[in-house]
């Protein structure tokens, strides 16, 4: 059963790789493949639909893609959709990190920071198969960027049930209490029975 994700961000694919065996998961890299989907949707779930169906035309695979992001509710939701594209084009991980606390520099009580990282997630066939799920992992905007682990949004979201920062946790505690990890888990069946039926 092979499957490409859709998605150069090699942390997205560690963790994808670990929660799907047995499927051998493919990135675009293995295959030398060199597409870009502009994510023109507005919603996770649309854009995932978006990437998914551009790999699998051009593939002639299933393709697996997810959008995520992070909601923080006195923002008004934001940066959501936008969440990889928060701030100047410039920044990194760190530097987006750094700008979303600056926006909540007047909110200090734990209250006023609560946060939801967001996953979609929609596996495609080239004949327009389709599965998809949806999952949150809920939380707070901490004070500061604290942990080295993760990626994105993980060193200043703060996981009450593990008393740490995303960024903190190991690779496989993350990985099962993460929205990336529930939306896997909840699409890993329907996946393994699309993949059969091709």
């Amino acid at each position: 059963m092979n499957l490409i994700v859709a998605s150069n961000n090699t942390g997205k694919i560690s963790e994808i790789r670990a929660l799907l065996s047995p499927i051998d998961v493919y990135s675009p890299g293995d295959l030398d493949v060199n597409i870009e989907v502009e994510e023109t949707g507005d919603s996770f779930y649309a854009n995932a639909l978006l990437k998914a169906s551009a790999f699998a035309k051009e593939t002639g695979m299933t393709a697996l893609a997810d959008d995520s992001g992070l909601q923080v509710e006195i923002l008004n939701g934001r940066p959501g959709i936008h969440s990889a594209r928060f701030g100047p084009p410039e920044l990194d991980d760190r530097g987006r990190c750094e700008l979303l606390l600056k926006h909540l520099v007047n909110y200090p009580a734990v209250e006023n920071r609560k946060a939801r990282f967001c996953c979609a997630m929609v596996a495609t066939s080239p004949e327009g198969r389709q599965c998809e799920s949806i999952a949150y992992c809920e939380g707070h905007i901490t004070s500061q960027i604290t942990g080295d682990g993760g990626f994105g949004y993980d060193p200043v979201f703060f996981v009450k049930s593990h008393n740490c920062t995303m960024a903190q946790l190991s690779k496989t505690t993350k990985n099962s209490i993460s929205h990336r990890g529930k939306a896997l888990k909840a699409i890993r069946p329907k996946l393994i029975n699309l993949l059969k039926e091709i």
